[in-house]
């Protein structure tokens, strides 16, 4: 909404000396968006005049029009002779009025005007366009002035040319700031001062020969006021403040009708429309339109309706588009000279201003792509009992600048409705904003928005009984409906920037779960072991699965069904995290990024299949535990899970030496990382699970109440699964199931000890047949070291020929490191053939080079 700061000053007495940004800065504090304050006529400098063309010499010899124009600019010019000017535009004749800047006089833009010789004359001046005034981008012609202004009229005051205008984002809540009269009331009530409200007319009552009106649909359309105005001067012109207030707030000047009707929009905030009266035919009606039927709108579009769209019609039909836009059958007709040189045009006009329901507006305007001034104001809220007001206003215009005559029929339909009322406790506001601003303070400030305030303080008799306001909305906020939102009004009246900020205190005991603190640290151990955080939506369809090449009967296509999903593609909740995080790693891929390695944290849903449906408690009562154990029940199952994938590079080749690629071992290694942050030591075993390869698949386990219990799998994606994918080759994943790897931990991580004493260190080779898992000859190791070792790590696989066929060596690095003492190298000799013992017993192991 574009207002300008002269439009304004008619309804508030703001001091002389504020500015637009002044203005601007006080809205902005009361809640309002303003964008820009442009300032027009910036940098113009007089004179700039009104002049009246007494001769025109049209000059030859030239390859484009050049006039040679004598022009009477009165004494504007300090001598009163006609001042000669060049000029090449055709669209003025001897007579007109045109705008002539004078020697010494700056243009905008810093276009400095003097004196000068051109195609064979002096030119002292300049007679002006529209762009060159900066009224507007037209350039084609010169600007041509009404004939009752005199010449020598200074054209700075009377084009209004110097003004501020602010330019406000208006957010859907606040449909009345759609108006001079909303914002002159947020200004008001920002300054303190009183309004002008341009509504309070006085407005006839209606009468029974009103034009004939019938509304069909009172849910659609509850107020429609019609007023009928003749003998309007079919050659009648918009003054020139009327269309430069139009011009100013973003609107192009058509004919005085139509001027009149978006001026009194722009002012009330309540559209308008005008209607041809010799071309309705019969009473005007509200009705739905019936599917298929035709309708020609004011933009020349053919248009075919819809069964949901509000029209407006006469006895042919549809001849508008409720509060989107008018028909061209009733259009306004231009005024054009007859054949007997009388003007003609339009004399008599219907004038409409009605109140439709705003929802039906608003899918009519997006249904028909159409948004109009009119519909963004109708979706947003308008008064409905300015229209009454909106009308009369129309019509005393067209009275004043086209010489018309009001018919004394009135005619105005209603649906009845009440007052909208809002009870409230007076501490209310005080308790959402954590500020103490009293019942005065907030009686005052819902007053000022316009709301009448009614006390309903607790009897005699009854202390502690609570303080009430009954208060009752105004009909211009629609959106005031309950008491946050007058809390709301009462918090930005007083100053947002007056809200204390204060931190939550939590009650002691309180604060981050275990499941909390888990989530988090797994986060920054990914973070740091050089893993990116990419959240996806938890939406898959059967498609996903596919692609996963997830068996028939796997219990992970099971999903949670969304009764209305966004996509009719992904109509389930996610049972695994690979589908999003694998979707993101080809989408990165794609664009240029090939060494990935990502993860995620996030809910999987798994339904429980108790058929349970969820009840629909009321909204006037908090729910029962009853009810709420029943919404529960009826809830999936909704573990955490941690999953990450990892294509590309892993160690990047450099300077440094060779780079490695991402393998297997990498996603079992991110699993380990997982399970270091929750305390728990995973066992790892090979497996076969979808989508993983066969032969690269890890499966993840926990001890759990002294039972291993499966967590997850690891390792490299089935090459199926990669072309049907379109992922990069041995692309790895990783998924567990992080609540199952917290419950195994069993509290709180303990930090390790720190010994001062030194290590010992023992490696170990043992050959085993190739089909023995390294990790049964790692548990064999650790339950035969005992309580000395410290750590276990496997840094050799080697296979050949001096070894036998099926048959590989393993080299372990065993760390001893006694609490209390320096360890003497019998002892940990004795722990490492200890160690040796137990996997030889186990696993069938033969120490190396024995």
């Amino acid at each position: 909404m574009r207002a300008p700061l002269s439009w304004l000053r008619e309804y508030v007495d703001l001091p002389a000396s504020e500015t637009g940004r002044d203005v601007a800065a006080r809205l902005i504090a009361a809640g309002l968006e303003v964008e820009t304050v442009e300032r027009t006529g910036a940098g113009l400098k007089g004179p700039l005049v009104v002049g009246r063309v007494l001769a025109v010499e049209e000059l030859s010899g030239f390859k484009k029009p050049i006039r040679y124009c004598q022009v009477d600019v009165g004494a504007a010019n300090g001598t009163g002779e006609p001042q000669n000017l060049i000029c090449g535009a055709t669209n003025f004749a001897v007579g007109d009025k045109v705008v002539v800047v004078l020697p010494g006089a700056v243009l905008p833009g810093g276009f400095e005007i003097s004196a000068r010789k051109t195609y064979g004359h002096v030119s002292e001046g300049m007679i002006c366009s529209e762009r060159e005034l900066g009224l507007g981008e037209d350039h084609g012609g010169i600007l041509v002035l009404p004939p009752e202004h005199e010449a020598g009229t200074d054209a700075i005051e009377l084009l209004e040319l110097v003004d501020e205008v602010l330019d406000i984002a208006v957010t859907p809540d606040r449909g009345y700031c759609l108006s001079l009269r909303g914002l002159a009331r947020e200004t008001a009530t920002a300054y303190g001062l009183p309004l002008r409200d341009p509504a309070l007319l006085d407005v006839p009552p209606p009468t029974a020969d009103g034009y004939p009106v019938r509304v069909a649909d009172p849910l659609g359309c509850d107020r429609f006021t019609a007023r009928t105005v003749s003998g309007l001067r079919p050659g009648a012109r918009s003054p020139i403040w009327l269309q430069r207030r139009l011009q100013k707030a973003g609107m192009r000047p058509v004919s005085l009708p139509v001027d009149i009707t978006n001026y009194v929009m722009l002012e009330l905030g309540q559209p308008l429309h005008a209607y041809d009266r010799s071309r309705v035919q019969g009473a005007i009606g509200v009705r739905r339109a019936e599917s298929g039927e035709k309708l020609i709108t004011l933009d020349g579009v053919k248009r075919t309706l819809d069964a949901g769209d509000l029209v407006i019609t006469d006895d042919r039909g549809p001849i508008g588009l409720a509060g989107v836009m008018g028909g061209a059958d009733t259009e306004i007709a231009d005024a054009a000279a007859g054949p007997d040189g009388a003007t003609a045009g339009t004399t008599d006009v219907v004038i409409e201003a009605a109140h439709f329901d705003p929802v039906s507006v608003a899918r009519s305007a997006r249904r028909h792509k159409l948004s109009s001034e009119a519909s963004r104001r109708f979706e947003r809220g308008v008064d409905p009992q300015a229209a009454a007001a909106a009308a009369q206003r129309t019509v005393d215009l067209l009275k004043l600048l086209a010489g018309g005559t009001a018919d004394p029929g009135v005619t105005e339909i209603t649906t009845p409705s009440g007052p909208r009322t809002v009870r409230m406790a007076a501490d209310h506001p005080d308790r959402v904003a954590g500020v103490a601003y009293g019942r005065e303070t907030v009686v005052r400030r819902l007053q000022q928005v316009g709301c009448d305030v009614y006390g309903n303080t607790a009897p005699s008799g009854s202390p502690g009984a609570p303080d009430e306001l009954t208060v009752t909305v105004p009909s211009w906020r629609p959106d005031l409906t309950d008491p946050n939102n007058l809390a709301e009004e009462v918090a930005r009246l007083e100053g947002y920037e007056n809200l204390p900020a204060t931190l939550p205190r939590p009650l002691p005991g309180r604060g981050l779960t275990e499941r909390q603190r888990l989530h988090r640290r797994v986060g920054r151990a990914l973070a740091g072991a050089g893993y990116v955080e990419a959240p996806s939506y938890p939406f898959v369809g059967v498609a996903a699965f596919d692609a996963l090449g997830l068996e028939a009967g796997d219990p992970r296509r099971r999903t949670v069904q969304l009764v209305n999903p966004l996509s009719d593609e992904e109509p389930g909740l996610r049972t695994t995290l690979l589908p999003g995080l694998l979707a993101s790693l080809r989408r990165n891929d794609g664009r240029g990024s090939h060494d990935l390695a990502l993860f995620e944290t996030g809910l999987v849903f798994l339904p429980t299949g108790t058929g349970a449906a969820a009840g629909r408690p009321p909204v006037t009562r908090r729910p029962t535990r009853e009810e709420l154990d029943a919404l529960d029940a009826a809830l999936p199952e909704q573990p955490r899970h941690v999953a990450a994938v990892l294509a590309g590079s892993r160690e990047r080749a450099g300077w440094w030496g060779a780079g490695r690629p991402a393998t297997w071992a990498d996603a079992v290694e991110a699993a380990r990382t997982v399970a270091v942050e929750a305390g728990v030591r995973l066992t790892v075993e090979s497996a076969a699970y979808a989508p993983w390869h066969p032969g690269r698949c890890a499966a993840l386990y926990v001890l759990l109440d002294g039972a291993q219990v499966l967590a997850g799998h690891a390792g490299e994606l089935h090459p199926r699964v990669l072309k049907a994918l379109g992922l990069p080759e041995r692309t790895c994943a990783m998924e567990l199931d992080l609540d199952l790897v917290e419950r195994a931990g069993g509290g709180p991580v303990r930090a390790p000890h720190v010994s001062t004493f030194p290590v010992a260190t023992q490696d170990v080779a043992l050959v085993v047949d190739a089909a023995v898992p390294a990790a049964a000859v790692e548990s064999a190791l650790r339950a035969g070291a005992g309580e000395l070792l410290e750590s276990l790590r496997l840094f050799d696989v080697f296979t050949g020929e001096q070894l036998g066929a099926g048959r590989k060596s393993l080299a372990y690095a065993l760390r001893f490191r006694a609490p209390d003492r320096t360890l003497k190298a019998e002892e940990a000799s004795a722990a490492r053939d200890a160690a040796v013992a137990e996997a030889v017993e186990r696993t069938g192991a033969v120490l190396r080079g024995a």
